[in-house]
């Protein structure tokens, strides 16, 4: 079957309905609105608006904020609440694709070694080079997540019978432990150094600033691409691989590419949040009950309640201990373990 074949049998096309991507887009802008005017200085949703629109081409308004607030808006306020967006819609797509190649609900973004790559990659940095780099801890956790993913891939390739998907999940278990065994060596050379390394693991967007949210862009621009383009092939793949081999579709090339895309993905997210986790489980799975199972919906409705979901975490995560602040992966965490832990008494249930 290729991209532009007929469905395959048992699979019933489907097409994002209006409502509930309206009411995603709603949620989405109602979260951002809430966490670019929340804060410490507080700033009037009106002057907010001239100011954003002032912004436009063509448009030349008054300022409706002072010097400094218009500081706290664009340099502060603004970058913080894209990157949260940009890292939960990312998480979340990766997380729907890890599920479609894998077909289990309980598939993680950092199921193949994203994470311990990642958190050995931003160890190394922290350990060993000067503190001036700002950009090395991003780029070195974005190496280390995808170096731990084709390790995973490699060694699920190359081992078991034909590197089905069971395979690769092991392999990812095996790579993740080697990885954190020698990140935990690491650590050891600069003891001095662990606030910061269990800072940046237990994940935030303090540092959050528009060089490094265009350092990103274009890595989470492809792989979302990729994954939406993949929606309808993991609906085929979803019926079983012979069904779909019979229509003519390659369910190996499928699952490679769209692994790529969501380890892509992952590792554009961990690279600058540090390890935030369970966004890739609950928000599919969250979609996935309230809009229905095919990923031509899933994908797309993902990214955006992803994105809605962790700048909500980051607005309580900054907020809730204010003048201080939550590590973000701890306020995912509150959600996402009860959520997980429900999520798995139900596949029990259904395989019972």
């Amino acid at each position: 079957m290729t991209p532009g074949g007929p469905p395959a049998d048992g699979v019933r096309p489907a097409r994002l309905r209006p409502a509930p991507l309206a009411l995603a887009l709603a949620l989405l802008v109602a979260v951002a609105a809430a966490g670019v005017l929340t804060g410490a200085v507080g700033l009037s949703p009106a002057g907010v608006a001239r100011e954003l629109l002032g912004q436009m081409p063509f448009m030349r308004l008054e300022p409706g904020l002072t010097p400094l607030e218009h500081e706290i808006l664009f340099q502060l306020r603004l970058p913080r609440v894209l990157m949260g967006a940009a890292v939960g819609g990312l998480l979340a797509i990766a997380g729907a694709g890890y599920q479609g190649v894998f077909r289990n609900p309980l598939a993680d973004p950092y199921l193949l070694g994203a994470a311990a790559g990642a958190g050995l990659g931003a160890t190394l940095v922290i350990v060993f080079v000067p503190v001036g780099t700002s950009y090395g801890i991003p780029l070195a956790a974005f190496a280390g997540a995808v170096g731990g993913v084709f390790l995973a891939y490699v060694l699920g390739s190359t081992t078991g019978r034909g590197g089905g998907a069971g395979t690769l999940v092991l392999a990812g278990v095996a790579v993740a432990s080697f990885l954190s065994a020698v990140q935990s060596f690491v650590q050891q050379a600069k003891v001095e150094e662990l606030q910061r390394i269990f800072a940046w693991i237990m994940g935030g967007l303090a540092g959050a600033d528009w060089a490094t949210l265009g350092m990103i862009a274009p890595y989470g621009a492809v792989s979302t691409a990729i994954l939406l383009m993949h929606g309808r092939l993991l609906d085929v793949l979803s019926v079983g691989d012979e069904e779909a081999t019979s229509l003519g579709l390659s369910a190996t090339r499928v699952r490679l590419i769209v692994l790529a895309a969501a380890s892509m993905a992952t590792a554009s997210a961990v690279a600058v949040s540090g390890l935030v986790g369970f966004v890739g489980i609950v928000v599919p799975h969250l979609v996935r009950r309230l809009a229905g199972g095919s990923y031509r919906i899933v994908l797309p409705l993902s990214f955006i309640v992803g994105a809605a979901f962790l700048m909500l975490a980051d607005l309580v995560a900054r907020t809730i201990v204010a003048p201080a602040e939550l590590p973000l992966g701890v306020v995912t965490a509150f959600v996402g373990a009860p959520f997980f832990i429900g999520v798995l008494r139900a596949t029990r249930r259904v395989e019972m």
